[in-house]
């Protein structure tokens, strides 16, 4: 790859992903990358170690994060992009955002339980690598039990929205999450348009102060959300949301942006 190319969407094991900060900067590099932002769920801690890797490898990093949200009764995620990594608001909703998880997390075992399947706090602790623990975990310990076969059949019979054992958690409204990532001098982006329902209050949504939007995800695309981002003047954006095995389908680097867009993003 000679020219500029740049994934945007990429997680670790600091959340559900199964390759280390160090390992995916340089894959990124092994692949031909020139760029890449680490977008986990909720937290940072994938940081320390990346922005070294990347150093070494000669990978310009941005800094990133995917949080989740609630707009109305729709679930939400929102990307944040080129902030401060020491802010003080952002880090506080990176902690409350933990608290949810775990207080989700213990809802949706109490769930399984009522199943009968028997899956403690502990178990599912021992099974993630960073603090951010989630359904992916959940469904893996479910796949080692023998409860389902794989990821896909955990999520569509038991923990995805609307099925039987899926837990809400609390909400948390787009407009504090797009406000904090502004004031640790970021840009918020709306993530994966195109797996938004069909019914989601779409002028309301986009009356939100969003920088952009994440038109280009894996091998997805849509050119109603193109169409959207460039009468806004916002910026569009690209990643593969890559996962390493977990998700083998989303390749990393399948989806991106150039250079100018990079800039336009982290300056």
């Amino acid at each position: 790859m000679t020219t500029f190319w740049a994934d945007l969407h990429c997680h670790t094991t600091c959340s559900d992903g199964t390759v280390t900060p160090k390992d995916l900067v340089w894959k990124a590099k092994a692949i031909g990358l020139k760029g890449l932002s680490i977008t986990d769920h909720d937290t940072l801690d994938a940081y320390p170690e990346a922005l070294q890797a990347a150093q070494e490898a000669g990978i310009r990093l941005g800094t990133g994060i995917e949080f989740s949200c609630q707009f109305e009764k729709t679930s939400l995620h929102l990307l944040g992009y080129g902030f401060n990594l020491d802010h003080p608001a952002l880090l506080k909703l990176c902690e409350r955002h933990l608290y949810r998880r775990e207080s989700r997390n213990r809802a949706i075992l109490d769930q399984l339980k009522n199943q009968g399947i028997e899956i403690s706090y502990d178990e599912l602790i021992s099974k993630a690598s960073g603090k951010t623990v989630g359904r992916p975990h959940i469904a893996q310990l479910m796949v080692e039990k023998g409860v389902v076969k794989n990821l896909r059949e955990a999520f569509h019979q038991y923990i995805a929205e609307g099925k039987k054992c899926y837990v809400q958690g609390e909400a948390f409204q787009p407009q504090e999450a797009i406000d904090v990532i502004h004031s640790a001098g970021g840009k918020a982006f709306i993530a994966h348009p195109q797996l938004l329902p069909g019914d989601i209050a779409l002028d309301r949504l986009l009356r939100l102060p969003f920088d952009g939007i994440e038109c280009y995800y894996a091998r997805l695309f849509q050119r109603s959300w193109l169409e959207i981002a460039k009468a806004r003047g916002w910026i569009v954006s690209g990643g593969s949301d890559f996962h390493g095995t977990v998700k083998p389908e989303l390749e990393l680097g399948c989806s991106g942006v150039d250079q100018n867009t990079f800039e336009r993003i982290f300056g």
